[in-house]
């Protein structure tokens, strides 16, 4: 009954809290906000108008800067827009419509199974039910996704193309893949020629502290097993510096990467160099970079330790949930998870809908919730968590 009671005083509030979506707050933001009065040159180094068309690759000081985080050698990365997603959407439809390096046809002339860790980034799963990829859930652990299941399966079935992963500070779990299963997903035997680790590393310099989780080199790995052609390596600075003028950047061995220009020819004379340029004169090297993301996790850090304190203290035994080093979410498991977001919704508070971390939104176990702590306020996020351990007891009671 005190469960009971305490949902409905909390429906009573009337409050109107959103935990949807991973976006960095105005805080955050700020931190960015010299990048508006920049560039103070249209020049690069090397005497390039960067007002002009050309330069589809990207500027060679912007893949430089970058070329470190991303693990690519910067003769090996692409830069364009401020969206990795649209990135990899063109990816997905490249391959769809073109032939792939060591391809034998298109992939729009084929059955195509991807592979999805669980829990995993809705937006993925979206963009293959978009263009009626099949998809095949795959559980996660706590060194990343079940590399038993992903060998066998890869190996057994031509169909199965690709594998979606956020290799580091994964989304929503906080996950960091461990060497062992970076380097078995760069070795492993597949039956189709044209297999691909689609390698989102959106978190690659995103820390909570000055404990950082270190990532196997993917690319490296690949080469090094003979597999050079296996990674596609995706990233941008959404949650770097503004997250709607960001760049984005594509990552591969040389022929993949000769295959998506061939691609993105058709659709741009070149990307906004201006933008490339002003995040080199921003950021200016990897100890420029590191120094602003601790900008970044001075903000962010907190929200992080509140939801756990919260947790702890209202939930006990009645739920599990992630306490990651890095990354822009938490995972919550509890039982009926769809009856929780219900009642939380019904109370004022969004949160991202039940089954959305697994392909074609159906959690089978009805555990996992996503919590995006870092947009709100502190004081928000306080009402926010409390309102949700109170769905959670009442779903429960």
């Amino acid at each position: 009954m005190t469960a009971s009671r305490d949902y409905e005083a909390l429906v009573q509030r009337g409050l109107k809290l959103d935990l949807t979506r991973g976006k960095p707050s105005a805080q955050q933001l700020d931190l960015s906000d010299a990048m508006l009065k920049l560039p103070t040159t249209t020049k690069t180094g090397a005497g390039i108008d960067a007002r002009n068309y050309g330069d589809l690759q990207g500027l060679k000081e912007t893949r430089e800067l970058f070329s470190a985080a991303l693990q690519v050698p910067a003769g090996q990365l692409v830069v364009g827009g401020n969206s990795s997603l649209a990135v990899m959407h063109d990816t997905i439809v490249f391959a769809l419509l073109g032939t792939m390096p060591g391809a034998e046809r298109r992939w729009a002339e084929q059955e195509v199974t991807f592979l999805c860790p669980v829990p995993g980034y809705d937006r993925h799963f979206a963009i293959c039910e978009r263009y009626g990829i099949k998809m095949v859930a795959v559980p996660m652990t706590a060194e990343g996704p079940d590399m038993d299941v992903v060998e066998r399966l890869a190996a057994d079935d031509p169909a199965v193309k690709g594998i979606w992963c956020v290799p580091k500070y994964s989304n929503p779990s906080g996950i960091t893949y461990s060497d062992d299963v970076v380097r078995r997903l760069a070795a492993m035997p597949t039956a189709a020629a044209d297999f691909r680790v689609f390698w989102d590393n959106a978190y690659a310099v995103h820390h909570l502290s000055d404990q950082h989780d270190q990532l196997a080199d993917l690319l490296a790995l690949c080469e090094e097993y003979g597999n050079a052609d296996r990674a596609f390596v995706f990233g941008s600075t959404s949650k770097v510096t503004l997250a709607g003028s960001g760049i984005s950047f594509f990552g591969s061995s040389p022929a993949n990467v000769e295959w998506f220009l061939s691609h993105t020819a058709k659709q741009s004379i070149g990307p906004d160099k201006l933008n490339q340029l002003r995040h080199v004169e921003f950021l200016r090297d990897a100890d420029g970079i590191a120094a602003h993301m601790r900008g970044h996790a001075a903000i962010v850090a907190p929200k992080f330790e509140l939801v756990d304190q919260i947790l702890r203290k209202e939930l006990g035994e009645l739920a599990t949930w992630t306490a990651p080093h890095g990354g822009y979410f938490i995972t919550l498991e509890v039982p009926n998870a769809a009856d929780v977001v219900a009642r939380a919704k019904a109370a004022g508070i969004a949160l991202t809908p039940a089954g959305a971390t697994h392909p074609y939104g159906q959690d089978p176990d009805d555990r996992f919730i996503r919590i995006a702590p870092t947009f709100p306020d502190l004081e928000e996020l306080e009402q926010a968590i409390y309102g949700l351990t109170v769905c959670v007891r009442a779903a429960n009671a």
